[in-house]
Order: C-alpha cells, then structure tokens, then sequence
C-alpha cells in the first residue's frame, strides 16, 4: 500500500476573514510557523519518499519546515529534502470571490449553494473553477504520485482544506456533496493508504493536541462579540480569522468557506500568539 500524509498548511494573519484562494505572498504568521515546527518534531523520524506541495507561499512553507527536518538519507542529504511543487494541490480557483472578506460572501445567494450542493458550484469570473474541478485534478495528483513512488512508498503533501477535503471524500466513497462533514484544521495530519482494491483513511484532522481541544468552546460572556473571528470547519476554501475559537458573527462552522481556522491553543504560560 501506498500511505500518503495529506498536511494542510499553517495559520496565516487572514485565515478566516478573507477568502485567500491563489491570492500571492501570504506567508504563515507566528502561529502557523509555531503549528509547522510542532508539526515537522512529530514527523521527524518518518522516512518520506517525497514531499510534495501546492505552489502557493503557505504551502510551501509549512512543507519546507518539514523537509528541513528529516532524517538524513538518500531522500534527505543532510537531513533536508527537496520540495516538489505540484500545480494540482493549488487552492480551489474562486474567481471574483476571491479576496473578498467572508462576512460578505456569506450573502451572496451561491453561498447557499456551495453549502448543500457543492458538487454543482462553479465560481464566478473567467478564473472561477468549479469544486468538481478542484476535487478531480487533487484526486488525480495523488493517483499519479502513487504509482510513480510504487505501493511501499510513504510520501507526504501539503495542500489547502478544501482540496484535502475532497481528496478524503474520495477516499472515503463520499458524494461530493457530503464533503462539508470532513474537518480539516490548520496543520492537520490525514492519513490514507491506498491499496489495490480500495484507500483505507487511517486518520483525519490529527493535530495531535489535548483532548480536551474536542471540546466545543466555552460559551462567550453575555455582550461579548463573536464578530471577526473564525470557527473551527468550513466549507470550501482557506479561510477563517482570529484565535479559531467562534465562527464569523452570523455563520455556523459549517458555513465558513475556506476550511475553517481550527482550534489553535495558545502556548503554555501566555496568551493567543
């Protein structure tokens, strides 16, 4: 079987606010870069065949911080490998949404769409992509990667929260239209393995935290707003905003398009970095 390690990327300063999709230079911010390094500790002794990243900046540099951590061998001279970009684990293309801050979006009578038949979106604007789309050239990717790493290989990609959630979806024989039921945080690990009859998903969102991270988030003090900040699953794209800890004002998790920022804890003695 071939077992791929499927890592979305670190937080950025606008995950959740706005919806980034192929927006250029957008770098993680302090608390990506903090989710990427705890990330590459935890992989740190995982031979990998090849890692493999979507061409946008958060993306590649979530995988870089892995690739600069690996076991020195054929694959990683030094204890660093190289970092293959795959156009294919790009960002779904939101065409006009794109840039646009959710709070807005979440008005716009496709929003209503892409939420109960995502399967028949097609964004808006000549660069609009429709999310079958999306699902089939991510679904392909790792098809492809595959068989040329062969069926021992253990490889890992980095890609964005809807493309990795359609992948799953496949994965786990789900219409497309059921992909909003798979949450796939900021710098989670999904595990899938790919054999000849069937992929056998192993795991899904591991962002390898307390447990006490399952639980849903205290209830915010009477008058306090929610506004601004982000909840913890989405629907598609790469979104969400502030700490992770509640949807945009209005919006139930589910909704927030762009995969959702997660439930990012704070460091030990401090406060959201």
């Amino acid at each position: 079987m071939t077992t791929v390690l499927l890592v979305r990327h670190g937080l950025t300063a606008v995950t959740g606010k706005i919806l980034l999709g192929w927006t250029p230079g957008v770098s993680l911010d302090e608390r990506g870069r903090r989710q990427a390094s705890g990330l590459a500790d935890r992989l740190g002794d995982i031979p990998l065949a090849a890692i493999v990243s979507s061409p946008l900046e958060r993306c590649r540099e979530t995988a870089g911080t892995i690739a600069a951590r690996r076991p020195e061998g054929p694959q990683a001279p030094g204890g660093v490998q190289p970092v293959a970009v795959d156009e294919r684990l790009g960002e779904c293309r939101y065409g006009d949404w794109t840039g646009q801050e959710l709070a807005v979006l979440a008005k716009d009578p496709l929003w209503a769409v892409v939420q109960s038949h995502p399967s028949a979106v097609v964004f808006p604007g000549p660069e609009g992509e429709a999310l079958r789309d999306t699902q089939a050239r991510g679904v392909t990717a790792v098809r492809e990667w595959n068989d040329r790493l062969g069926p021992d290989a253990t490889w890992l990609l980095c890609s964005h929260g809807d493309v990795i959630r359609t992948i799953v979806a496949d994965a786990l024989g789900m219409h497309l239209d059921m992909y909003h039921r798979i949450t796939v945080d900021p710098c989670s690990l999904t595990v899938i393995r790919y054999g000849e009859r069937r992929p056998f998903v192993r795991r899904i969102n591991d962002i390898g935290g307390d447990v006490a991270e399952l639980l849903p988030s205290p209830p915010k003090p009477e008058g306090e707003s929610t506004a601004g900040t982000a909840g913890t699953a989405g629907g598609p794209g790469d979104s969400a905003a502030g700490d992770g800890s509640a949807p945009p004002a209005g919006l139930s998790p589910d909704e927030v398009v762009g995969g959702g920022a997660g439930s990012y804890p704070p460091p030990a003695g401090g406060g959201a970095v």
